[in-house]
């Protein structure tokens, strides 16, 4: 249910109430021989699933398509992800590196949540088919995010027990830990099964202790986590927590059982607190988009209008700018890229959040400036920027960035529009009568 935020009448919305009103079943994402995804069957389970839950696509305003895990790393997974958006009506499209998967996972889980009111950290960590994803998070934030190549199906067998899918990370874990290399078509034995899983759930449980060996550091997909722990309180989601919280019994195949009960017993073993997820396996998925109509103030700047409706940009929030040094703003850009896994490549584009609290001093917006073209060099070399700043000092960045700092390509700054992470924007054209553009806020929305 959304609302009027206020008294007086607003464009803001807020959400005062989620109820759930149908939920799909899960299936294991479906890859074509070519090892692609397979976008006709899941284009049938989705089909399947609005007929169960009584709706078709014209019944739902907004949601949310994400390609994740292995899903992501397919060459089809973000034109997959941009199909059904356009078939499915106008759904935030994503395809997540590991960064953000953790993030979701971590708001998804509730562990973000649960970690309001308390001093000690609390860690996420996300166990999927392909890899486990790990968020610290202190009083209601994520402070950083980490993910390494293990999970439940980097091995996978048939009704005959016979080996269907082996990883190459699955192959590299059976010779560390000396249990012999399956090979496609073999049939796999309870002892290689239990030692592939031990090995596996020692290494998580030795990230999460903060003893990781270091010749096991190949295994990270991210920078190492910076935070060494120990770590005494854990929210475990993905589909392996479903069987370390006793939700599921069913088997499907693969090391989830095993590895989740190396997990559990390793972790009773030392006295780790586990807290309750309020989603395991649907941690990453159950945000819902939320679309919220903001006007922009009336001193924004556009370089060239014509570029102007922009659709599905992910946002890179760097929160409020406590130090209006050029140092403080590139350290906070970098890092705020660096989260959500996106980059100043030119490949992918995003609009820079800034919190302003420093008006309009020459000098402040001056190192803001600087700070922004330090972090994003390719903004002298061409490439468009799109900066959202929620003070009323849109123009004057605007002219500071193209006059002073020879930002030659595209440029769109626009004030008093708030955002923050997990927010996509479609920002539209020019209302001329007003002199403002309407933007179109999307975020993903977690319980």
């Amino acid at each position: 249910m959304l609302e009027r935020q206020g008294k007086r009448l607003s464009s803001r919305y807020v959400v005062t109430e989620r109820k759930i009103l149908s939920r799909s079943p899960v299936i294991f994402t479906p890859f074509a021989p070519s090892g692609q995804i397979d976008a006709p069957a899941l284009g049938r389970f989705i089909a399947e699933a609005y007929g169960a839950s009584g709706r078709t696509p014209d019944d739902v305003d907004g949601g949310a398509v994400i390609a994740t895990g292995e899903a992501a790393l397919r060459e089809n997974a973000r034109a997959v992800a941009e199909l059904f958006s356009q078939e499915g009506g106008k759904f935030v499209c994503a395809t997540a590196g590991p960064n953000l998967e953790s993030l979701l996972a971590a708001h998804g889980s509730g562990a973000v949540e649960l970690s309001l009111g308390i001093e000690d950290p609390i860690l996420s960590v996300d166990i999927g088919g392909g890899t486990t994803k790990f968020a610290i998070c202190r009083r209601g934030e994520v402070h950083e995010t980490a993910a390494v190549h293990l999970g439940a199906r980097l091995l996978a067998w048939d009704k005959d027990s016979r080996v269907v899918r082996l990883e190459d990370a699955g192959r590299r874990l059976a010779q560390s830990a000396g249990v012999g290399v399956p090979e496609i078509g073999a049939r796999i034995t309870g002892s290689l099964l239990d030692g592939l899983a031990n090995a596996m759930g020692r290494i998580i449980l030795d990230i999460i202790a903060g003893t990781l060996h270091e010749g096991e550091a190949g295994l990270w997909i991210t920078p190492v986590l910076r935070s060494r722990g120990p770590f005494s309180r854990i929210v475990f989601s993905g589909g392996v927590a479903e069987y370390i919280y006793g939700r599921e019994k069913q088997e499907f195949g693969d090391l989830g059982p095993r590895l989740a009960a190396a997990v559990r017993r390793g972790a009773e073993g030392v006295g780790l607190q586990l807290l309750e997820p309020r989603e395991a396996i649907r941690a990453t998925c159950i945000g819902a988009s939320q679309y919220t109509v903001q006007l922009s103030g009336d001193t924004i700047y556009l370089s060239h209008p014509d570029h102007l409706p922009l659709r599905n940009v992910p946002v890179a929030a760097i929160g409020n700018v406590s130090e209006p040094s050029a140092e403080h703003v590139a350290s906070a850009v970098r890092q705020a890229l660096v989260r959500l896994d996106l980059g100043d490549d030119g490949d992918t584009r995003f609009a820079l959040a800034v919190q302003w609290r420093h008006g309009a001093d020459y000098h402040s917006l001056r190192a803001l400036c600087a700070g922004i073209v330090d972090a994003l060099p390719g903004a002298r070399d061409g490439r468009p920027l799109l900066l959202i700043v929620d003070a009323d000092v849109a123009g004057l960045i605007g002219a500071l960035l193209q006059q002073e700092f020879n930002v030659d390509g595209s440029l769109v700054c626009i004030d008093q529009v708030q955002l923050r992470e997990f927010d996509y924007i479609d920002v539209g054209r020019k209302l001329p009568a007003q002199d403002v553009v309407p933007v179109v806020v999307k975020s993903l929305v977690f319980h």
